[in-house]
């Protein structure tokens, strides 16, 4: 165990600190610290010894130089374990330091600024601070390193429990935490200065950044094992943002069921994404995640009736999300069917009651994000990666939003009010189903959807299927496609299946000969100029 006698206390953040450095105090540590730290300390009662009598050295370069000196990283790294550590400590006048309590600069929190000069984050970059961290971190059997004030509370319950020392357990899972945060700190710096593009910086007078870095440091922490991956024989877990967005699924709080496996956790986001993509309310039922059934209804109930009408052959044990709170009604409705994960924003206590019987369902409470500016705030990630053999690619993701004041009508046939709202239903959910889509509307609910095929033909031709298996008519129904129709075969088979209206980007060079099949058909053809390719 590591007794802690002495200890080195210099924070940016200071909260917490006041009653650290008391309980440190009443155990007997001798309490060093830097210039505003040290202050607070003399303001408040707590003894305290300022670094720069300690090493006789005075702080200088306005705070560049302050801990860096043998003194100081002497006593943290020295070895209590080897006699040659100990009496090169003894012959140089170098106390033991026991406990390293430091957070870091605020330079994630000053880039985050819109005002931020390159100057603001260069000043911000700390060097003594992950210097002192890694010196305690690398010698975890004699120091303790803190680097968070949530670590606070437990080291002084342990102390207090052991007369003033750490198990080796504590002192390394410390450690561990120490390199961590160093890592994190480390790569936003890499991240931000990697992305600085320096010469137009320069002509701006502020920063000019990159939208993609030149090097890409992520970090993620793990939030569980899983049993396994998309298949038993591999293994996997589940990790989060370091920040995750508000309104994201790692956010959720699982009420009851059993532990979500890998595909539940993919299949659960793809649900959850997609219904909180809508202002109304909406139902969304996911399976090989991919949409099977979504819907507009005036309630959880008519939501889910509708949605589940589309296809309930591929709903049975799929994910069903709502972004409206669940009530008993919508509540016993879903409860007679197979349902593997069910998300809402929050639920009554009759529904609860309802689910309680069922203890393999897995319910997760997830709280909309509020209106927000940025994707961050509006709960989205803000891009997009995708592994590939030893690389990565990352791209912006796809959140662009449409209105009928971007819709362009290519056809003779205008269309009606009701049906451009049913047009921009259709291509929302086109925009969650995985290229080659396509999806049949109306009455804002799906009829019938088509996804991941080689041919969009082939898909039109699923969809229409699934529609016909599910009793539902086509008839003057909308069709949205993710990317355009090469070729006017795919105009043929919507029109023959009873579609009145399609919306697709445009952009092929085909496009009069499409256009002309809709006249052809007499439809109504509207063209976005995106595209929503989801491979």
């Amino acid at each position: 165990m590591a007794t802690i006698k002495r200890a080195l206390i210099s924070v940016s953040d200071k909260t917490g600190i006041i009653a650290l450095a008391q309980q440190l105090h009443s155990l007997g540590v001798e309490v060093l610290s830097t210039g505003g730290t040290a202050k607070l300390f003399r303001d408040n009662a707590i003894p305290v010894i300022e670094v720069s009598d300690y090493t006789g050295f005075p702080e200088m370069l306005d705070g560049r130089v302050k801990t860096l000196h043998p003194k100081v990283h002497g006593g943290i790294l020295g070895r209590r374990d080897l006699p040659e550590h100990v009496s090169a400590m003894q012959a140089q006048e170098i106390p033991n330091i026991d406990m390293v309590v430091v957070n870091l600069y605020p330079f994630e929190a000053t880039v985050a600024k819109p005002d931020c000069t390159l100057e603001d984050a260069i000043e911000n970059i700390d060097i003594g601070g992950p210097a002192m961290v890694r010196s305690a971190a690398k010698n975890w059997k004699d120091v303790a390193v803190l680097t968070d004030a949530s670590q606070y509370a437990d080291v002084v319950r342990e102390m207090q429990s052991t007369g003033g020392a750490l198990a080796e357990a504590t002192t390394f899972s410390l450690s561990v935490a120490a390199f961590n945060r160093v890592a994190q700190y480390d790569a936003a710096i890499s991240n931000y200065l990697s992305a600085v593009d320096y010469k137009a910086s320069i002509v701006s007078k502020q920063p000019v950044l990159n939208a993609f870095p030149a090097q890409s440091n992520s970090n993620f922490i793990k939030v569980q094992d899983l049993r396994y991956g998309e298949n038993p024989h591999q293994s996997a877990a589940f990790y989060r943002d370091l920040c995750p967005a508000p309104g994201s699924l790692v956010t959720a709080q699982q009420l009851q069921g059993k532990e979500l496996s890998y595909n539940n956790i993919a299949d659960a986001d793809a649900a959850w994404e997609a219904v909180k993509s809508f202002d109304s309310t909406a139902c969304v039922i996911v399976k090989h995640a991919n949409p099977c059934g979504v819907a507009l209804g005036k309630d959880a109930l008519e939501a889910y009736s509708k949605a589940f009408q589309t296809d309930p052959t591929s709903a049975f044990g799929g994910i069903i999300a709502f972004n409206t709170p669940l009530d008993r009604a919508a509540a016993e409705a879903v409860s007679k069917q197979f349902v593997e994960v069910l998300i809402a924003p929050d639920y009554t206590e009759e529904a609860l009651a309802i689910f309680s019987t069922k203890a393999n369902v897995r319910v997760l409470k997830i709280s909309l994000p509020q209106d927000g500016i940025s994707d961050w705030e509006k709960g989205r990630n803000s891009h997009d990666t995708k592994r590939i053999g030893s690389g990565l690619l990352i791209q912006t993701a796809d959140n662009h939003e449409m209105s009928v004041a971007d819709l362009k009508v290519v056809t003779k046939k205008q269309p009606t009010a009701e049906q451009l709202q049913d047009m921009l239903f259709a291509w929302r959910v086109a925009k969650y189903v995985k290229s080659n889509a396509i999806v049949f509307c109306g009455n804002r609910m799906t009829l019938g959807v088509g996804a991941g095929q080689m041919s969009r033909v082939d898909s039109t031709k699923i969809a229409a299927i699934k529609a016909q298996n599910a009793g539902l008519t086509l008839k003057n129904s909308v069709v949205a496609s993710d990317a355009f129709f090469p070729f006017r075969d795919g105009i043929d088979v919507l029109a023959e299946a009873g579609a009145a209206c399609v919306i697709h980007p445009g952009g092929s060079m085909r496009d009069e000969e499409v256009i002309a099949a809709a006249d052809e058909h007499g439809l109504v053809m509207v063209v976005t100029g995106v595209r929503h390719f989801r491979h």
